[in-house]
């Protein structure tokens, strides 16, 4: 009788801690646009987002999932839009046939009018550099554009690749690759004249202060990700009041300031065993690194750095989180992840967006999913973007594309009401995303 009390016990105390230890959320339907709206406690506006599968539109909606605005344009999204204090957009594009065609290769980054009409562009694409991913327009009205440039096996080996761990050739996006995709920021003014450049081949070697040509991530990350597309940055932003520029790699999970006048590396934070110091990560434990394939650094008024931190790879299981770290100590100050990692997990690509009210827009990418949420970790605006494949839909289903579907957004931005660029704009109610959806929030009672 002990025996089998002992059993009971023992079989309790198991089930016990699975549920304890491995909570999931799980659902293989779920509904499009709004599901929550608490208007007393989000920071009102209007948010605007582009889709990224086989949509040339970009959309602004109000906070009950109303079109408001929307830019009809000639190029797929070079990842997202942003709009300016002059009510016009400044948005990426991808052009066709990069040389480089890592994931987030664009060429092209547009300043478009209210009505459409394209006021200026910038085009930075040829057989041996590409734009990528990020933009910025900074207070003096030049544009900050981040790019690969190409540089062969040869080159890279010269400069102390081991040439033991680089492939003859390989494929990306099905082209054939034969050498290095290497980031570098460009800075044009207005006449789309380079006034400024810095790139990472300047800055080879060992230590803090500079690249180790043969960190790599490992070979289990696919064919190009530990090779030919070597760092990867996905950020470019400008701290007005340092005068820095602010970069995040994505292989490397590092974010970094840079000195704009002598282009030397003044901080980087992130993963120490890039740079030979700390305890590397292991199959089981994170080691010294913090943060695993993040996007997306901003600098906050207060002086911290704000990151989308995927977590993808992370050897402790994979979840994203939005963290903000103080530079000046290097300890996280503040950090939303969801309890249940299945709830928030955006293995690509991902934005945080701290508003004026101190809540912080979060944009889990792959499952095209748009949440608010305050300091205190309440969520009180939840939207999943309705448009997959480049068409309404009411539901996203299980099975859309492997494990990302195809309403997927890199970024997500809110603007206030009294944001400049939409004073004396249009903002009446256009219609819905998708006709005939259920509105979820309007019968969700916020708590």
């Amino acid at each position: 009788m002990k025996s089998i009390l002992r059993g009971v016990m023992a079989l309790t105390a198991l089930v016990s801690a699975c549920f304890i230890t491995a909570p999931a959320y799980e659902s293989l339907v779920g509904p499009t646009g709004v599901l929550k709206y608490d208007a007393e406690k989000s920071y009102g506006g209007y948010t605007l987002f582009s889709p990224m599968i086989n949509c040339k539109t970009t959309y602004l909606i109000d906070m009950e999932g109303n079109i408001v605005h929307q830019w009809e344009t000639e190029y797929g999204p070079g990842a997202y839009a942003e709009l300016l204090p002059n009510g016009n957009l400044l948005r990426g594009g991808a052009l066709e046939n990069p040389p480089m065609n890592f994931g987030g290769a664009g060429g092209i980054i547009q300043e478009i009018d209210w009505d459409g009409n394209v006021v200026w562009e910038y085009r930075l694409m040829t057989p041996t550099e590409v734009q990528h991913h990020c933009f910025k327009r900074m207070p003096n009205g030049n544009t900050l554009i981040l790019a690969w440039e190409f540089k062969s096996i040869d080159e890279a080996i010269a400069r102390g690749r081991d040439p033991n761990t680089v492939p003859v050739s390989l494929y990306a996006m099905n082209k054939r690759v034969t050498g290095f995709g290497v980031d570098f920021v460009r800075e044009v003014n207005p006449k789309g004249e380079t006034v400024w450049e810095w790139h990472v081949w300047d800055h080879l070697g060992k230590g803090p202060l500079k690249f180790d040509l043969n960190y790599r991530l490992p070979e289990a990350m696919g064919d190009y990700y530990p090779n030919f597309d070597w760092t990867h940055f996905n950020t470019v932003d400008y701290v007005a009041e340092t005068d820095q520029i602010l970069l995040n790699s994505r292989n490397f999970s590092e974010t970094y300031l840079v000195n704009h006048k002598t282009g030397a590396i003044e901080w980087r934070w992130g993963n120490p065993s890039a740079y030979g110091q700390g305890k590397a990560p292991s199959w089981y434990d994170n080691g010294d690194q913090k943060i695993f394939g993040s996007h997306n650094a901003t600098p906050l008024e207060n002086g911290n750095i704000q990151i989308f931190d995927n977590g993808s790879e992370r050897p402790e299981g994979n979840r994203s989180a939005v963290i903000e770290v103080n530079p000046k100590t290097n300890e996280i100050v503040w950090e939303y992840s969801a309890n249940d990692s299945t709830s928030f997990f955006s293995y690509r690509q991902g934005s945080a967006q701290r508003l004026p009210n101190g809540n912080v827009l979060v944009t889990s990418t792959n499952h095209g999913h748009i949440f608010e949420v305050t300091q205190r970790k309440q969520i009180v605006w939840d939207y999943v973007v309705p448009i997959r494949n480049g068409e309404p839909v009411c539901t996203i289903e299980d099975g859309d594309m492997h494990n990302m579907v195809m309403n997927m957004v890199h970024r997500a931005y809110r603007y206030g009401k009294d944001y400049p660029g939409l004073k004396g704009r249009d903002l009446s109610v256009k219609g819905p995303l998708a006709e005939g959806c259920p509105q979820f929030y309007k019968v969700f009672k916020v708590k």
